[in-house]
């Protein structure tokens, strides 16, 4: 039985990239220090290691090297070199099959021991190399989101965890008359089953979810584990998770679900005078030309910032009509808030650097009172760290902000058995007949 523990703060840390070694004076190709990146992560006892995805290759770029590795086979390696982290890989529901997906992350949580999860997201970009010259409009894609993620389900919990055995000569023996179809019919997929992967150990691998317009508050309180959000204040993370709350109660789930995930843009500093010192220094790099692109991006991508003067507001009719834009909702709401708030084009764009999401600059203690008002909040459950791997912050993230939080308690100091369901403080997932309950280990 998994031993219970207070509630904690969990954390992750990006994965390393296999394909380049970003900030790395010695620019080595990435597998070596992928390795050493995840065996230091894991050392340093972080929940879990995060691959974010885009499935094109973004010629402006807005979006950095994003989905310039596979993060299922990324991870995979890293399963191999690690013992306890968590492994969460971003999967596109638009632009994936989920029996081809269940095979593989199902694979993944066999390969690491218990500890996969994938982050399902519907896309906003990468339409061109799937057949299609448009994105689906967000409902579409949301409506075949959730049939993805029933069909995922479906074909994890038909299969009698007992199928797979270990025979008196020590090999491993699968009974196939306790895999069983699931004879999926929706209006997306047509899925007969069975999934010929045996019952994962975690039973299923960890759902995490990434969308904050209504179509993805919605599903992400009907089926996620984990949320993924971008909230950049303390109101907006108060209200959000309230709403989430809400609808998961109204679906019938218990135990606190989902737990909610944001990304933490952090500038650490020594002293209050070096913070100062680093974020001058981080803008004066920042090259505002090509920031007027990224930050049209932010806001749906359909605008000319070109002529606009960089002190002063952006004009009102300019900005766009959050239902009109097909793409990234959420963080087009959010940059609408920002203009309409009365920033200057400038200070649009120091924000844009941070993609609309959750950016704070200060010291360790600083910092970690940040993250203990909102965890205690309790808009905050999972944490996304940055740093690790940075020479100009990696030392300050390890022996400044880590130590602060672990002084108040607020992250967990050693793994738990149980794999990363048991790690990040979530019920195990126990059959009954053909109704699933939770249970706490």
């Amino acid at each position: 039985m998994t031993a219970l523990r207070p509630r904690r703060l969990k954390t992750l840390v990006g994965a390393g990239n296999f394909a380049f070694a970003s900030n790395d004076i010695d620019a080595t190709t990435g597998p070596r220090r992928a390795v050493e990146l995840a065996r230091k992560a894991e050392a340093e006892k972080i929940t879990g290691l995060f691959t974010a995805d885009l499935l094109h290759i973004d010629p402006a770029g807005l979006a950095g090297t994003t989905g310039t590795q596979e993060p299922i086979v990324a991870l995979a390696a890293l399963s191999q070199v690690t013992s306890h982290i968590g492994l969460v890989a971003t999967v596109s529901t638009t632009y994936h099959h989920p029996y081809n997906l269940a095979r593989l992350i199902g694979t993944l949580d066999h390969a690491s021991g218990g500890r996969a999860a994938w982050n399902a997201v519907t896309s906003s970009v990468g339409e061109e190399n799937f057949g299609g010259d448009t994105l689906p409009d967000p409902a579409k894609r949301y409506a075949r989101a959730t049939e993805f993620i029933e069909v995922i389900n479906a074909l994890f919990d038909a299969n009698d965890e007992r199928a797979a055995f270990r025979n008196p000569n020590g090999s491993i023996g699968v009974d196939p008359a306790k895999l069983h179809r699931i004879d999926y019919a929706g209006e997306h997929f047509q899925v007969q089953g069975p999934l010929n992967v045996p019952t994962p150990p975690q039973g299923r691998p960890v759902q995490f979810q990434a969308g904050q317009s209504t179509e993805g508050v919605t599903l992400g309180a009907r089926y996620a584990e984990v949320v993924y959000t971008s909230q950049p204040t303390l109101e907006a993370a108060i209200s959000f998770s309230g709403e989430l709350r809400r609808q998961a109660r109204a679906f019938g789930r218990g135990h606190n679900l989902p737990l909610i995930m944001n990304s933490f843009h952090a500038v650490i500093g020594e002293s209050e005078a070096d913070v100062a010192r680093r974020v001058r220094e981080k803008h004066e790099k920042i090259d505002y030309e090509q920031g007027r692109l990224k930050l049209a991006d932010m806001l749906g991508g359909d605008l000319d910032l070109s002529e606009l003067r960089l002190d002063e507001p952006l004009p009102e009719g300019l900005l766009p009509d959050v239902e009109s834009v097909n793409r990234r909702r959420g963080r087009v709401e959010i940059f609408r808030r920002y203009a309409q708030s009365g920033l200057t084009l400038r200070e649009l764009i120091i924000q844009a650097q941070e993609t609309g999401h959750w950016s704070l600059a200060g010291t360790p203690v600083q910092l970690a009172d940040a993250l203990e008002e909102r965890f205690r909040a309790n808009a905050l459950d999972v944490i996304s760290l940055h740093g690790l791997g940075n020479p100009d912050q990696e030392d300050l993230l390890l022996n400044g902000l880590l130590p602060e939080l672990r002084k108040r308690f607020l992250i967990d100091e050693e793994y738990l058995e149980g794999g990363f369901r048991a790690n990040l403080g979530l019920p195990a997932i126990v059959k009954a007949g053909e109704e699933l309950s939770a249970r706490t280990g």
